[in-house]
Protein backbone atom coordinates (compact mmCIF):
# COMPACT_ATOMS: atom_id res chain seq x y z
CA UNK A 1 0.00 0.00 0.00
CA UNK A 2 2.62 2.55 1.03
CA UNK A 3 4.88 1.74 -2.24
CA UNK A 4 1.18 2.42 -4.22
CA UNK A 5 0.75 5.70 -2.59
CA UNK A 6 4.75 6.46 -3.50
CA UNK A 7 4.05 5.45 -6.85
CA UNK A 8 1.72 8.37 -7.50
CA UNK A 9 2.85 11.13 -5.45
CA UNK A 10 5.24 12.39 -7.93
CA UNK A 11 2.23 12.77 -10.34
CA UNK A 12 -0.13 14.67 -7.81
CA UNK A 13 2.88 17.35 -6.38
CA UNK A 14 3.03 17.74 -10.47
CA UNK A 15 -0.11 18.02 -11.33
CA UNK A 16 -0.52 20.72 -8.26
CA UNK A 17 2.35 22.47 -9.75
CA UNK A 18 0.45 22.63 -13.38
CA UNK A 19 -2.36 24.35 -11.62
CA UNK A 20 -0.74 26.62 -10.09
CA UNK A 21 1.34 27.36 -13.16
CA UNK A 22 -2.44 27.29 -15.17
CA UNK A 23 -3.63 30.12 -12.58
CA UNK A 24 -0.82 32.40 -12.57
CA UNK A 25 -0.99 32.20 -16.43
CA UNK A 26 -5.30 33.01 -16.07
CA UNK A 27 -4.51 35.64 -13.67
CA UNK A 28 -2.05 37.30 -16.26
CA UNK A 29 -4.35 37.16 -18.54
CA UNK A 30 -6.58 38.53 -17.18
CA UNK A 31 -5.09 41.83 -15.85
CA UNK A 32 -3.75 41.79 -19.99
CA UNK A 33 -7.61 41.91 -20.71
CA UNK A 34 -8.46 44.96 -18.00
CA UNK A 35 -5.64 47.03 -19.36
CA UNK A 36 -6.88 46.64 -22.85
CA UNK A 37 -10.29 47.39 -21.62
CA UNK A 38 -8.98 50.49 -19.92
CA UNK A 39 -7.00 51.21 -23.16
CA UNK A 40 -9.94 50.57 -25.08
CA UNK A 41 -11.84 54.05 -23.09
CA UNK A 42 -11.92 56.99 -25.04
CA UNK A 43 -10.66 59.79 -23.56
CA UNK A 44 -12.09 63.45 -24.12
CA UNK A 45 -9.32 64.66 -26.14
CA UNK A 46 -9.19 61.46 -28.42
CA UNK A 47 -13.28 62.27 -29.11
CA UNK A 48 -11.73 66.04 -30.03
CA UNK A 49 -9.19 64.82 -32.20
CA UNK A 50 -11.51 62.73 -34.37
CA UNK A 51 -14.24 64.92 -34.44
CA UNK A 52 -11.86 67.58 -36.23
CA UNK A 53 -10.82 64.51 -38.52
CA UNK A 54 -14.24 64.33 -39.32
CA UNK A 55 -14.41 67.91 -40.33
CA UNK A 56 -11.63 68.63 -42.06
CA UNK A 57 -11.23 65.47 -43.77
CA UNK A 58 -15.59 64.57 -44.76
CA UNK A 59 -17.08 67.73 -43.94
CA UNK A 60 -18.98 66.68 -41.03
CA UNK A 61 -19.60 69.06 -38.31
CA UNK A 62 -19.88 67.46 -35.06
CA UNK A 63 -18.53 70.35 -32.82
CA UNK A 64 -21.96 71.18 -31.63
CA UNK A 65 -23.11 68.31 -30.96
CA UNK A 66 -23.75 67.52 -27.39
CA UNK A 67 -20.62 65.91 -26.57
CA UNK A 68 -21.61 63.43 -23.71
CA UNK A 69 -23.88 61.74 -26.67
CA UNK A 70 -21.09 61.79 -29.51
CA UNK A 71 -19.49 60.19 -26.98
CA UNK A 72 -21.05 57.61 -25.86
CA UNK A 73 -21.81 56.87 -29.44
CA UNK A 74 -18.13 56.77 -30.57
CA UNK A 75 -17.15 54.87 -27.79
CA UNK A 76 -19.60 52.22 -28.76
CA UNK A 77 -18.24 52.11 -32.04
CA UNK A 78 -14.48 51.62 -30.85
CA UNK A 79 -15.46 49.06 -28.18
CA UNK A 80 -17.27 46.75 -30.66
CA UNK A 81 -14.13 46.97 -32.68
CA UNK A 82 -11.57 45.77 -29.99
CA UNK A 83 -8.95 48.43 -31.24
CA UNK A 84 -6.02 47.60 -29.92
CA UNK A 85 -5.54 51.89 -29.89
CA UNK A 86 -7.61 54.93 -30.61
CA UNK A 87 -4.67 55.64 -33.06
CA UNK A 88 -5.62 52.53 -34.73
CA UNK A 89 -9.02 53.35 -34.68
CA UNK A 90 -8.31 57.06 -36.45
CA UNK A 91 -6.56 55.14 -38.94
CA UNK A 92 -9.59 53.20 -39.71
CA UNK A 93 -11.99 56.15 -40.05
CA UNK A 94 -9.38 58.01 -41.89
CA UNK A 95 -8.44 55.29 -44.64
CA UNK A 96 -11.86 53.15 -44.88
CA UNK A 97 -14.32 54.99 -46.61
CA UNK A 98 -16.72 51.75 -45.86
CA UNK A 99 -16.02 52.16 -42.30
CA UNK A 100 -16.74 55.93 -42.31
CA UNK A 101 -20.22 55.30 -43.36
CA UNK A 102 -20.58 52.67 -40.71
CA UNK A 103 -19.53 55.01 -38.44
CA UNK A 104 -21.91 58.06 -39.35
CA UNK A 105 -24.81 55.45 -39.34
CA UNK A 106 -24.27 54.94 -35.65
CA UNK A 107 -23.43 58.59 -34.94
CA UNK A 108 -26.51 59.70 -36.48
CA UNK A 109 -29.23 57.37 -36.96
CA UNK A 110 -32.30 57.90 -34.68
CA UNK A 111 -34.76 55.36 -32.55
CA UNK A 112 -37.79 55.79 -35.14
CA UNK A 113 -40.71 53.77 -36.47
CA UNK A 114 -44.20 54.34 -38.46
CA UNK A 115 -46.48 56.43 -36.48
CA UNK A 116 -44.71 57.06 -33.38
CA UNK A 117 -46.37 58.66 -30.66
CA UNK A 118 -49.61 57.76 -31.96
CA UNK A 119 -51.02 61.18 -30.49
CA UNK A 120 -48.78 62.95 -32.57
CA UNK A 121 -50.25 61.56 -35.46
CA UNK A 122 -53.70 61.64 -34.50
CA UNK A 123 -53.22 66.07 -34.34
CA UNK A 124 -51.81 66.13 -37.33
CA UNK A 125 -54.53 64.13 -38.98
CA UNK A 126 -57.32 65.63 -36.94
CA UNK A 127 -56.19 69.38 -36.68
CA UNK A 128 -52.77 70.31 -38.72
CA UNK A 129 -53.33 68.69 -42.53
CA UNK A 130 -57.22 70.02 -43.02
CA UNK A 131 -55.34 73.37 -42.35
CA UNK A 132 -52.82 72.74 -45.14
CA UNK A 133 -55.97 71.40 -47.50
CA UNK A 134 -56.48 75.07 -47.78
CA UNK A 135 -53.38 74.98 -50.13
CA UNK A 136 -53.44 74.54 -53.46
CA UNK A 137 -49.88 72.65 -52.88
CA UNK A 138 -48.72 71.25 -49.68
CA UNK A 139 -44.47 71.15 -49.19
CA UNK A 140 -44.00 69.30 -46.01
CA UNK A 141 -40.34 68.77 -44.65
CA UNK A 142 -39.15 65.79 -42.35
CA UNK A 143 -35.59 66.98 -41.42
CA UNK A 144 -33.42 64.66 -40.14
CA UNK A 145 -35.74 61.38 -41.60
CA UNK A 146 -33.79 58.40 -40.23
CA UNK A 147 -34.90 55.38 -42.19
CA UNK A 148 -37.85 56.72 -43.33
CA UNK A 149 -40.28 55.39 -41.31
CA UNK A 150 -42.34 58.26 -40.26
CA UNK A 151 -42.18 59.77 -43.46
CA UNK A 152 -43.86 57.00 -44.71
CA UNK A 153 -46.86 57.16 -41.71
CA UNK A 154 -47.31 60.63 -43.45
CA UNK A 155 -47.83 59.88 -47.00
CA UNK A 156 -50.35 57.92 -45.40
CA UNK A 157 -51.76 59.95 -43.40
CA UNK A 158 -52.24 62.58 -46.47
CA UNK A 159 -53.37 59.59 -49.14
CA UNK A 160 -56.21 58.73 -46.35
CA UNK A 161 -57.26 62.33 -46.08
CA UNK A 162 -57.23 62.54 -50.12
CA UNK A 163 -54.31 64.92 -49.88
CA UNK A 164 -51.59 62.98 -51.06
CA UNK A 165 -51.87 64.03 -54.78
CA UNK A 166 -51.29 67.69 -54.24
CA UNK A 167 -48.64 66.85 -51.67
CA UNK A 168 -44.43 66.60 -51.91
CA UNK A 169 -42.41 65.57 -48.98
CA UNK A 170 -38.74 66.29 -48.72
CA UNK A 171 -36.95 63.90 -46.61
CA UNK A 172 -33.69 64.69 -45.32
CA UNK A 173 -30.90 63.27 -43.40
CA UNK A 174 -27.08 63.65 -43.03
CA UNK A 175 -26.52 60.10 -43.53
CA UNK A 176 -26.39 58.66 -46.87
CA UNK A 177 -26.46 55.19 -45.88
CA UNK A 178 -29.93 55.54 -44.09
CA UNK A 179 -31.57 57.72 -46.55
CA UNK A 180 -30.65 55.01 -49.23
CA UNK A 181 -32.78 51.98 -47.04
CA UNK A 182 -35.57 55.23 -46.65
CA UNK A 183 -35.51 55.24 -50.60
CA UNK A 184 -36.29 51.51 -50.78
CA UNK A 185 -38.96 51.69 -48.35
CA UNK A 186 -38.36 48.06 -46.86
CA UNK A 187 -39.01 47.63 -43.34
CA UNK A 188 -38.71 44.07 -41.13
CA UNK A 189 -41.89 42.41 -41.88
CA UNK A 190 -41.85 41.58 -37.91
CA UNK A 191 -42.30 44.95 -37.08
CA UNK A 192 -45.32 45.55 -39.00
CA UNK A 193 -47.42 44.45 -36.31
CA UNK A 194 -46.54 47.35 -33.73
CA UNK A 195 -46.82 49.58 -36.55
CA UNK A 196 -50.23 48.36 -37.25
CA UNK A 197 -51.28 48.69 -33.99
CA UNK A 198 -49.40 52.43 -34.32
CA UNK A 199 -51.64 53.17 -37.29
CA UNK A 200 -54.95 52.60 -35.48
CA UNK A 201 -54.00 54.69 -32.08
CA UNK A 202 -53.61 57.10 -34.70
CA UNK A 203 -56.99 57.40 -35.93
CA UNK A 204 -55.79 55.06 -39.07
CA UNK A 205 -59.08 54.19 -41.25
CA UNK A 206 -58.05 51.31 -43.62
CA UNK A 207 -56.17 48.13 -43.25
CA UNK A 208 -52.91 48.48 -42.61
CA UNK A 209 -51.28 45.78 -44.59
CA UNK A 210 -52.81 47.25 -47.58
CA UNK A 211 -50.00 49.65 -47.92
CA UNK A 212 -47.31 47.02 -48.47
CA UNK A 213 -46.37 43.51 -49.69
CA UNK A 214 -44.70 41.00 -48.19
CA UNK A 215 -42.33 39.43 -49.32
CA UNK A 216 -40.22 36.78 -47.01
CA UNK A 217 -38.99 39.03 -44.10
CA UNK A 218 -39.32 42.29 -45.53
CA UNK A 219 -42.42 44.57 -46.21
CA UNK A 220 -42.14 46.30 -49.32
CA UNK A 221 -44.73 50.06 -49.02
CA UNK A 222 -46.29 51.08 -52.11
CA UNK A 223 -44.96 52.81 -54.97
CA UNK A 224 -47.78 55.48 -54.47
CA UNK A 225 -46.27 56.36 -51.60
CA UNK A 226 -43.00 56.51 -52.25
CA UNK A 227 -43.30 58.69 -55.38
CA UNK A 228 -44.43 61.95 -53.35
CA UNK A 229 -41.30 61.82 -51.28
CA UNK A 230 -37.80 63.41 -52.14
CA UNK A 231 -35.03 62.25 -50.34
CA UNK A 232 -32.13 64.10 -49.83
CA UNK A 233 -29.21 64.46 -48.27
CA UNK A 234 -28.96 67.42 -46.12
CA UNK A 235 -26.53 68.75 -43.14
CA UNK A 236 -28.49 70.49 -40.85
CA UNK A 237 -25.40 72.19 -39.17
CA UNK A 238 -23.99 73.73 -42.73
CA UNK A 239 -27.12 73.69 -45.03
CA UNK A 240 -29.09 76.49 -45.48
CA UNK A 241 -32.80 76.50 -46.20
CA UNK A 242 -33.64 75.06 -49.85
CA UNK A 243 -37.64 75.60 -50.18
CA UNK A 244 -40.57 77.01 -48.15
CA UNK A 245 -42.75 75.03 -46.59
CA UNK A 246 -45.67 74.61 -44.80
CA UNK A 247 -45.15 72.28 -42.39
CA UNK A 248 -41.32 71.19 -40.99
CA UNK A 249 -41.79 67.71 -39.22
CA UNK A 250 -37.95 67.16 -36.91
CA UNK A 251 -38.24 64.92 -33.92
CA UNK A 252 -35.53 63.99 -31.75
CA UNK A 253 -32.88 65.69 -33.40
CA UNK A 254 -32.13 69.05 -31.46
CA UNK A 255 -31.75 66.95 -28.01
CA UNK A 256 -28.61 66.10 -29.85
CA UNK A 257 -27.24 69.38 -30.42
CA UNK A 258 -26.03 72.24 -28.04
CA UNK A 259 -28.07 75.50 -27.42
CA UNK A 260 -26.10 77.16 -29.60
CA UNK A 261 -26.32 74.77 -32.17
CA UNK A 262 -30.08 74.38 -31.39
CA UNK A 263 -30.68 78.05 -32.12
CA UNK A 264 -28.99 78.04 -35.30
CA UNK A 265 -31.09 75.50 -36.87
CA UNK A 266 -34.50 76.58 -35.11
CA UNK A 267 -33.53 79.48 -37.07
CA UNK A 268 -33.16 77.83 -40.02
CA UNK A 269 -36.63 76.34 -39.65
CA UNK A 270 -38.16 79.45 -39.04
CA UNK A 271 -36.75 80.96 -42.42
CA UNK A 272 -38.02 77.85 -43.94
CA UNK A 273 -41.78 78.29 -43.17
CA UNK A 274 -44.11 79.94 -44.51
CA UNK A 275 -46.30 82.60 -42.67
CA UNK A 276 -48.44 80.53 -40.37
CA UNK A 277 -46.70 77.13 -40.83
CA UNK A 278 -46.27 74.76 -38.46
CA UNK A 279 -42.98 73.64 -36.20
CA UNK A 280 -43.25 69.76 -34.65
CA UNK A 281 -40.44 68.58 -32.70
CA UNK A 282 -39.90 66.07 -30.19
CA UNK A 283 -41.40 65.28 -26.99
CA UNK A 284 -38.22 66.14 -25.05
CA UNK A 285 -37.66 69.36 -27.26
CA UNK A 286 -38.76 72.64 -27.06
CA UNK A 287 -39.01 76.46 -28.31
CA UNK A 288 -39.06 77.80 -24.96
CA UNK A 289 -35.39 79.49 -23.79
CA UNK A 290 -34.49 79.65 -27.50
CA UNK A 291 -34.15 83.27 -29.43
CA UNK A 292 -36.99 81.92 -32.13
CA UNK A 293 -39.89 81.52 -29.24
CA UNK A 294 -41.21 85.03 -30.06
CA UNK A 295 -41.73 84.17 -33.84
CA UNK A 296 -43.99 81.38 -32.75
CA UNK A 297 -46.94 80.54 -30.95
CA UNK A 298 -48.03 76.97 -29.24
CA UNK A 299 -50.69 75.19 -31.27
CA UNK A 300 -50.82 72.34 -28.87
CA UNK A 301 -47.92 72.21 -26.38
CA UNK A 302 -48.62 68.15 -25.37
CA UNK A 303 -47.57 67.38 -28.78
CA UNK A 304 -44.51 69.88 -28.95
CA UNK A 305 -46.22 71.82 -32.48
CA UNK A 306 -45.96 75.26 -32.74
CA UNK A 307 -47.19 77.89 -35.29
CA UNK A 308 -45.09 80.43 -37.02
CA UNK A 309 -46.53 84.21 -36.04
CA UNK A 310 -43.97 86.21 -37.26
CA UNK A 311 -40.52 86.29 -39.08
Amino acid sequence: MFDLISQYEPILVYDYGNARKLCELTAAKQNDYAMMDSLRHLKDEDVLVLLNDLLEQYGYDFTDYSFASVKRRLQRVYSAGRFPSFAEFRYRVKSDPDYLIYLMEQITVNVTEMFRDPHFFELLRKQVLPVLATYPLIRIWHAGCSTGEEVYSMAILLNELNLLHKSVIYATDINESVLEKARKGIFPLQHMQQYSQNYMASGGQQEFSGYYAANYEYAKFSERLREKIIFAAHNLVTDHSFNEFQLIICRNVLIYFNKDLQDKVLHLFSDSLEQLGFLALGAKETLRFTTVAPLFKPFANREKIWRKIST
